[in-house]
């Protein structure tokens, strides 16, 4: 590997640790929650609000986060995320009530916003034949951080004691969510070592700057090209459009091809579920019977799972392309999904004096005397029962254990499932909507449509994380799962018609290929409708 190359991963894996402290930050929560709910008596929505407040901060962030990169730089911006990530860290680990901790995680959604930078900021250093690579190892930083999380979540609910004031069933928590603090000020430190994006730097009329950056990562002639496109850029009509001229150019007839892309990609990877696997994991599991502490285990297989085909991704996405990655990851989300939906149809709980006298250790067993003997259906059925005889506090904690003693299900086969969706989605959906989004969009719109994209993925993802909760008690876990599959195979179809192969594309080639032949024009120009 050259000087240059190295210089290009260098700098693209250090802001890619951003994605690192998100994955940590994302699936942190998932641990928390048995134990906030009880603490600050939270109902199904109110959990809902305390694990989305990030996806909801990062939808108000994505506002100002195009403006705030194009004045400030790349750098500058992500620094300011990377401080509020550590800001956001301590104050959810000193939360006294409700309130201040959704505020507190807010605040670190705001910080969400540094995926859809990072992705930008690798597009615009990468050379076009590693770019895909370099893109993904965000992907792939982002399941290290989940599984990070996992393990320290898994470590902490099995090392619990009443005897350590970190350690203790009432502060557990708070060390959890308070182990995002040092990676998130390594992050901080380390920005400070890369350059700014070279386009941004000519953007801003800093050609010498721009030039000593592209002499660090490119090649001669690979920089000569760059120079070369972003100065006929600059001398185009539509360098300097303002925000709302680069609307009007995104939502043109010229740029179907390329907002139903960017749509459809960013629909598909907040509502095919990911999220409410990520952020509730111990809680999915617990679905499954497996009981308290081994459902913080199994969510480590997530991790694990995550880490695996996240690399297999990064190793085939610049040989095989996106576009048959996408497509065979969609169909394996059905199945996988498809594979849940009837593992949980056709569960039943029944609880007996044996299953009853194992869970008296966690909970009161004298109100279930009744329905000792009683087949329940489904676990709208079983759950609503237990609601009816303990109050939510109690639930929260004991629920776990109580579901495990009733439940009569093929988990193996639930299991399978549920770790065949997280791969099929690290192969695909996960790394490769952010690759695309550093490539598809042509540099008249570039600045508002990532992060319009990336609004519309982190509002999905938003409405799954609040409302998950309520789903499982509402419609159940079977038909939770069947509704994702029905979003992957809607995914499916529209993607398999629009998308194109993008690998080792320039972003100037990949306009031509999906606009047409000629650049978008200014807010005083007629644009011509060419397409290819």
């Amino acid at each position: 590997m050259n000087t240059t190359t190295w210089n290009a991963y260098k700098f693209a894996l250090i802001v890619s640790i951003g994605g690192f402290v998100f994955g940590l930050d994302a699936a942190i929560i998932s641990g928390t929650i048995r134990y906030i709910a009880s603490e600050f008596s939270l109902s199904d929505l109110e959990i809902g609000m305390v694990v989305g407040a990030p996806s909801l901060g990062a939808i108000i962030a994505l506002f100002i986060a195009g403006k705030a990169a194009d004045v400030l730089g790349r750098k500058k911006t992500l620094i300011i995320i990377a401080l509020l990530y550590v800001v956001s860290a301590i104050a959810s680990a000193l939360a006294t009530n409700f309130i201040m901790l959704t505020a507190a995680r807010f605040l670190g959604g705001l910080a969400f916003i540094s995926l859809s930078l990072a992705s930008m900021y690798i597009g615009e250093i990468a050379p076009p034949k590693i770019r895909g690579k370099l893109v993904a190892a965000n992907q792939l930083n982002i399941v290290v951080g989940l599984s990070a999380a996992y393990f320290i979540n898994y470590y902490l609910v099995m090392n619990v004691s009443e005897s350590s004031v970190l350690f203790s069933t009432q502060n557990v928590w708070r060390t959890m969510l308070g182990s995002e603090i040092i990676p998130a000020l390594i992050w901080t430190v380390l920005l400070f070592r890369v350059p700014e994006s070279p386009r941004w730097l000519m953007l801003k009329g800093k050609k010498e700057e721009a030039l000593r950056v592209i002499n660090l990562i490119s090649e001669p002639e690979e920089g000569k090209k760059i120079v070369d496109e972003t100065e006929a850029y600059l001398k185009s009509d539509d360098s300097d459009l303002s925000i709302m001229h680069q609307l009007k150019n995104l939502f043109s007839s010229r740029m179907r091809t390329i907002f139903i892309i960017g749509f459809s990609i960013a629909m598909i990877q907040g509502v095919t579920g990911m999220n409410a696997i990520l952020f509730y994991a111990p809680t999915v599991f617990e679905q499954l019977g497996s009981g308290v502490n081994a459902s913080f285990l199994q969510a480590i297989y997530i991790g694990i799972t995550s880490v695996v085909f996240t690399s297999i991704a990064i190793v085939l996405i610049d040989r095989l392309g996106r576009r048959p990655l996408l497509i065979f990851g969609l169909i394996a989300v059905v199945v996988s999904h498809t594979t849940c939906w009837y593992g949980f149809q056709d569960a039943t709980y029944q609880l007996d004096q044996a299953s009853v006298a194992k869970i008296a250790e966690y909970v009161d067993i004298e109100p279930l005397a009744p329905y000792i003997g009683q087949t329940f259906e489904s676990d709208i059925e079983f759950k609503n029962m237990l609601s009816s005889i303990y109050d939510s506090n109690t639930l929260r904690l004991a629920q776990g254990h109580i579901i495990e003693a009733a439940i009569s299900v093929n988990a193996l086969m639930i299991l399978i499932g549920i770790l065949a969706f997280i791969a099929a989605f690290n192969i695909s959906i996960g790394p490769i909507m952010w690759v695309l989004f550093s490539e598809i969009f042509p540099n008249s719109v570039r600045t508002i449509a990532i992060p319009f994209f990336a609004l519309i993925t982190s509002t999905s993802s938003y409405f799954i994380q609040q409302f998950f909760p309520w789903q499982l008690a509402n419609f159940g876990a079977a038909n939770t799962f069947l509704i994702y599959a029905g979003f992957g195979a809607l995914g499916l179809v529209v993607l398999y018609k629009f998308l194109p192969e993008t690998k080792g594309q320039s972003i100037e080639d990949l306009e031509h290929t999906l606009v047409g032949t000629q650049p978008l024009k200014g807010p005083s120009d007629t644009p011509v409708a060419v397409q290819k």
